[in-house]
């Protein structure tokens, strides 16, 4: 593996060039850290927790399991782990005064034994679908207990876990405990081989949405002249189909247009909204701002506002960690991710914004969650973009329908909360089961 690394190493240049995030601490990837060994076993007096969030939705979802973690075990320091740079970023909010961040090692026997000695965690808690054959392996061996919380397994990705049976299911009967989103969760990952020991929900479900963020947001729409629709968490391909879709219409689907604004708001009638943009990837904002004014829009980006937004065609949120200030911005959004098959981005921060969903008909990723939201009337499903347009739109400028849905969306969440703790309690069982 030593060959490879050079490799390793352009690869981590080549994404540093658009992310920068990604060309810090390059040697903590092979399991080389700055301090003397085993320094951070004696910090402290609680035991070390490991929880490995590959990248920004699964340090989301962490950061609700570690809150619910701390009030069971008061005293526990954090070793928290990733992949990607955007879940590095907002991983070190969750940092507390002896808490640890570094990089995931790459999956090596050597990088992970040093990690493992390095560190010593007393347990770890890997994030959704993280398995990492000798990660397990190595935690086998030195006897750290290792878990999957808020577990999910889709079809496609059971399928390659069976088709290649002979690495993966040793990893997933390697962990100690499983515990899954949903039932449907559970089934396969009991067929890749993995040990399920309760069906927990979401941990997302029990996100509580920044307070400041989305007064902030509600209080931008409340003095928008017209609905504001959002295009949220927007994946590589989505922006250029929705701006098709608004094409076909224009000016109805626009009003408010920088150019002429009173007399599109006159043609446009009940079909005229505000649209707001938030692509799902940092790297993407220029991309994109791009795109949308080479279709002939104007576009105010938020990083620019002051005290409100600007008046522009597109409204672009090209900030990452404000997704409670869009959806309460937002009248309704369409789910990114969703309308190209990429399996769609979480729907339940929506719905805990108040801000019903149109979603489209890829949702994999997120099946249940977006299966129970249709059923509760937090979300709609359409076939493909054109239509998920038409929909929202038809849905904010209906004031009725508008406000259940909004009711809907909150009732939802609510409805579905409690995995947070239930999750923490076992995590505080196995601890204590490892060191009894």
């Amino acid at each position: 593996m030593l060959g490879a690394q050079p490799l390793l190493r352009a690869k981590l240049r080549r994404r540093g060039a658009t992310e920068p995030g990604y060309l810090a601490a390059i040697p903590e990837r092979f399991g080389h850290y700055e301090g003397p060994t085993g320094a951070v076993s004696g910090e402290g007096d609680g035991p070390l927790v490991w929880i490995h969030a590959v990248s920004l939705g699964e340090t989301r979802a962490a950061a609700i399991l570690l809150k619910a973690l701390r009030a069971q075990l008061p005293g526990m320091r954090l070793l928290l782990t990733h992949g990607t740079a955007t879940g590095r970023a907002e991983g070190a909010k969750l940092l507390r005064p002896g808490d640890v961040q570094v990089w995931q090692p790459w999956d090596t026997p050597g990088a992970v034994g040093r990690f493992l000695e390095r560190f010593r965690p007393a347990i770890g808690v890997l994030m959704e679908t993280e398995i990492w054959p000798n990660l397990v392996a190595g935690c086998q061996r030195r006897g750290i207990p290792l878990v999957l919380a808020n577990a999910r397994l889709n079809d496609k990705s059971l399928a390659g876990a069976l088709r290649w049976s002979w690495l993966a299911r040793p990893a997933y009967a390697g962990l100690m405990a499983v515990w899954a989103q949903a039932e449907a969760d559970a089934e396969r990952l009991r067929a890749a081989g993995a040990r399920v020991e309760g069906v927990f929900g979401n941990l997302k479900f029990d996100v509580e949405p920044d307070a400041a963020q989305l007064a902030q947001g509600r209080a931008w729409r409340e003095a928008s002249p017209r609905p504001v629709l959002l295009l949220a968490s927007s994946r590589e391909g989505e922006e250029a189909v929705w701006l098709e879709a608004l094409q076909r219409n224009r000016p109805q689907a626009l009003a408010g247009s920088s150019q002429g604004a009173i007399e599109n708001e006159a043609n446009a009638g009940r079909s005229g909204v505000q649209w707001l943009v938030v692509p799902r990837h940092p790297q993407r904002f220029a991309e994109v701002r791009q795109l949308i004014e080479a279709a002939g829009l104007s576009v105010s980006c938020r990083s620019g506002w002051a005290d409100a937004p600007d008046a522009a065609d597109v409204w672009l949120g090209d900030s990452l960690g404000e997704m409670a200030l869009y959806y309460g911005l937002a009248d309704a959004a369409l789910l990114g991710g969703s309308f190209e098959p990429l399996g769609g981005q979480n729907l339940i921060e929506a719905a805990a914004c108040g801000c019903p969903v149109v979603t489209g008909p890829h949702t994999f990723n997120f099946a249940e969650a977006a299966r129970l939201a249709c059923e509760a009337g937090a979300a709609l499903r359409v076939e493909d973009m054109a239509e998920g347009v038409a929909v929202a739109q038809a849905l904010v400028h209906d004031g009725v329908r508008l406000a259940q849905a909004r009711q809907q969306a909150r009732a939802f969440t609510a409805a579905h909360r409690g995995a947070a703790e239930a999750t923490a309690r076992a995590v505080a069982q196995r601890l204590a089961q490892a060191a009894a």
